[in-house]
């Protein structure tokens, strides 16, 4: 449920740029995201996560600059811009070795496993599924962007279909290790 948690901020976005508008969208996104931020810093249950951290710095620095320089983005511009922020914060957690999954599996997980290499080593191959369906979304936008005659739907869908893929997967795969691990044990 956590991990489902740390995209509210984009839900939010995604309801109230289509609603009102981009800039009201980023702020949206930016105020839930904080809203997350703040709940895990001063919660004693809950730890910062990457994603929430970059989440919050995301929406808080294009709210900034929508604010500041007043762009004229289309929702799909806009999309692109955040779709592709989110793909970067994702990477950067593989790249700096906590992929942001981790952080959310940890607070199911006991901790006698976190350190185990099966439980970092899943959390890696979850992280990088998501990773690729945020790349799909990034490159569904820019398709629909730059190909003229490609209807909106297309994007969507392809949207749609990596994000339900990526939540099946993380499912399917956690469920996979843990029999793998019960079967190993038993």
């Amino acid at each position: 449920m956590g991990i489902l948690l740390a995209f509210s901020p984009f839900i939010a976005f995604a309801v109230i740029d289509r609603l009102l508008g981009s800039a009201e969208g980023l702020f949206a996104g930016f105020a839930v995201s904080a809203v997350l931020l703040a709940r895990d810093w001063l919660g004693r249950k809950h730890s910062l996560k990457v994603l929430d951290i970059g989440t919050t710095i995301l929406f808080g620095a294009l709210t900034l600059y929508t604010l500041v320089a007043h762009p004229a983005w289309s929702i799909f511009g806009v999309r692109l811009v955040v779709d592709a922020g989110l793909l970067l914060i994702v990477i950067v957690s593989l790249a700096i070795r906590q992929p942001f999954t981790l952080q959310y599996a940890r607070e199911q997980a006991p901790q006698a496993i976190w350190r185990s290499p099966e439980f970092v080593r899943s959390n890696y191959v979850i992280t990088a599924v998501w990773a690729l369906a945020f790349a799909v979304m990034v490159v569904a936008d820019l398709a629909y962007l730059y190909v003229p005659d490609l209807p909106p739907r297309v994007s969507v869908i392809a949207t749609i279909l990596a994000l339900v893929g990526a939540v099946k997967f993380t499912s399917w795969y956690r469920d996979r290790r843990r029999a793998a691990a019960k079967s190993a044990e038993g």
